[in-house]
């Protein structure tokens, strides 16, 4: 009966009426046939002297084209024949379209455009709450996705469009039909019991979809994207709880490691009293040491937990070589990190020019935050219409050797590619390592697969939109204990293993068994923030590790630890 009332439903809709009026049109002809015939019928019987009522002649005519023939009522003559033939043949050729068109038209095809959408949902199952609900399918929202599956956090996309919502349905991802601007969306979303609401459409419709879910629920966290600053402002009077500039974001995370503050920290995440950071160290006396040689677990007390070189990430060892490409990442206290400021930051002016290629928000950002810095710098754009003179802007192709001169690569000490197409960002990077091999090269991914190509080409640091946006949005989402400091890196808190419980972590192994690092020991209200191999982990503990995705696995299948 569901599948009928379905099937039903389907006839009243537009891209269906059509069909409709060609059936009418069809059944009319058939009404018409039957009458010529019926007539025929009784001329034909006439001449051969026979009479029959017009119900039997339009039975005759119905058993005729139909090709049943039961022959009760037959005509004598060649001419009766003749006739009978003419109608069982154009008859028959009209049934045979006349019904196969019915039966696909008004029964398979809306049957299978019922099933069809059934495998869309339009609302959220029952008893699900702290889930996330996302807007859109991007290349953020994979990201996200991906861990949300990994933390086993479940999510629905909202989309507006059926056909997009059965092809993501058939790539396995939870999606439900429904319109954004509609608030009864987000009640079958039961956003109420939602962890967060992640929207990252245009600035217009992310400030309807806010505005949209207030209505509904004042308190449920609402992340939204924004392009320009002056949205910022609109955007939290329309309830969002935090807004990301993605833009600006990756603008200042350029700017920060073209300005190599000279080994200073900068915090990346945050445990409660435990922090997280990174130090350029290039100009500083550590540059030329290894790790064991600089003590600095001896004289500041942190914990290096792990190396940046060139991009990649890679644990600290005692004998790994620090040098003018080394970012340190160290973890420690408030008080330690500024006790490694205090003896490691010095100041590294720079005096050369900063060519910035790509004038879009991300050139545009990272340049005001040199401007700010009196950094002199460049920005190389084809579309004159997207910088503005006091943008420092040079118009003109970054493929031509000319335009590049013309900003100043030729004494440039840092080139930054900020396009937002990565095809040309990986030319470009490899195309400015060629003319500059000894120049400082950042470069920008929108895919996170292209990071290693861009590494590849050349680059000594690569920021990712993709990430960051995705980052972000899990940070502030505080699921299950873990925060991403960078793609694939992740800082995550965990009970302590029943076999490695009241071992040392150097019998315990961990490192050695799961590849993830133990950067601190929490027993009850005391934080160990610079543990050693001799520290003896006791049962009912709590560790706090970093490594990449397939370490925290391989921790967390260890003699069944959990996350906290």
């Amino acid at each position: 009966m569901k599948s009928l009332a379905l099937i039903f439903s389907t006839l009243g809709r537009a891209e269906n009426r059509s069909s409709v009026r060609l059936f009418l049109r069809l059944l009319g002809l058939l009404v018409v046939m039957v009458a010529v015939f019926s007539a025929g019928f009784h001329w034909v019987m006439a001449r051969e002297g026979q009479s029959y009522s017009w119900p039997s002649s339009v039975y005759w005519t119905l058993v005729t084209m139909s090709t049943v023939g039961f022959g009760d009522i037959t005509f004598q003559s060649d001419l009766g024949r003749i006739f009978s033939i003419v109608v069982l043949l154009s008859g028959s050729m009209f049934i045979l379209v006349l019904l196969p068109f019915t039966f696909i038209q008004f029964v398979f095809l809306p049957w299978m455009v019922s099933r069809r959408n059934a495998r869309a949902p339009r609302k959220v199952d029952a008893g699900v709450s702290g889930h996330v609900v996302l807007t859109r399918i991007g290349p953020i929202e994979e990201a996200l996705i991906e861990r949300l599956d990994r933390a086993d956090v479940p999510y629905v996309v909202l989309e507006p469009d059926l056909e997009t919502a059965l092809g993501l349905h058939d790539r396995g991802i939870r999606v439900m039909v429904g319109e954004l601007d509609d608030p009864a969306t987000y009640e079958a979303a039961r956003v109420a019991e939602a962890a967060l609401v992640a929207t990252t459409r245009s600035d217009p419709t992310n400030t309807n979809v806010a505005f949209t879910i207030r209505e509904i629920d004042p308190a449920v966290p609402i992340i939204a994207t924004a392009s320009t600053g002056t949205s910022v402002d609109v955007l939290e009077l329309a309830g969002t709880s935090q807004t990301l500039q993605l833009g600006e974001m990756l603008g200042a995370g350029f700017a920060q490691r073209v300005l190599k503050p000279g080994a200073a920290t900068h915090v990346i995440g945050e445990f409660g009293p435990l922090l997280v950071a990174e130090a350029s160290v290039a100009g500083t006396s550590l540059v030329g040491a290894t790790i064991g040689s600089s003590r600095l677990r001896e004289e500041v007390a942190v914990n290096v937990v792990g190396i940046w070189e060139r991009g990649r990430f890679r644990t600290a060892e005692p004998d790994s070589a620090i040098t003018d490409h080394t970012v340190l990442v160290v973890a420690g206290t408030r008080e330690q990190l500024d006790a490694f400021d205090a003896r490691f930051s010095v100041e590294v002016p720079i005096h050369h020019n900063v060519v910035i290629i790509g004038g879009g928000r991300v050139g545009r950002a990272l340049g005001r935050r040199l401007a700010d810095a009196g950094i002199d710098h460049s920005i190389v754009e084809k579309d004159a219409s997207r910088v503005r003179a006091a943008d420092r802007a040079v118009v003109g192709d970054a493929a031509d050797i000319d335009v590049l001169r013309a900003a100043g690569i030729d004494d440039a000490e840092t080139v930054v590619v900020t396009t937002h197409d990565d095809d040309i960002n990986v030319y470009l990077t490899l195309y400015c390592r060629k003319l500059r091999p000894d120049v400082q090269l950042l470069s920008r991914a929108n895919l996170d697969r292209n990071i290693s190509t861009l590494h590849r080409a050349g680059a000594d640091g690569v920021l990712s939109y993709t990430s960051a946006g995705a980052t972000a949005i899990w940070n502030a989402l505080d699921v299950n204990a873990t925060v991403v400091l960078a793609e694939g890196l992740d800082v995550f808190r965990a009970s302590v293993p029943e076999a490695v419980a009241g071992r040392s972590l150097r019998d315990g192994a961990i490192r050695a068994e799961t590849g993830a690092t133990v950067v601190a020991v929490v027993v009850g209200d005391e934080l160990v923030s610079t543990p050693n191999a001799d520290t003896v982990v006791p049962s009912g503990a709590e560790l706090i590790l970093i490594g990449d995705e397939q370490a925290e696995d391989r921790f967390l299948r260890l003699a069944g630890a959990t996350r906290r």
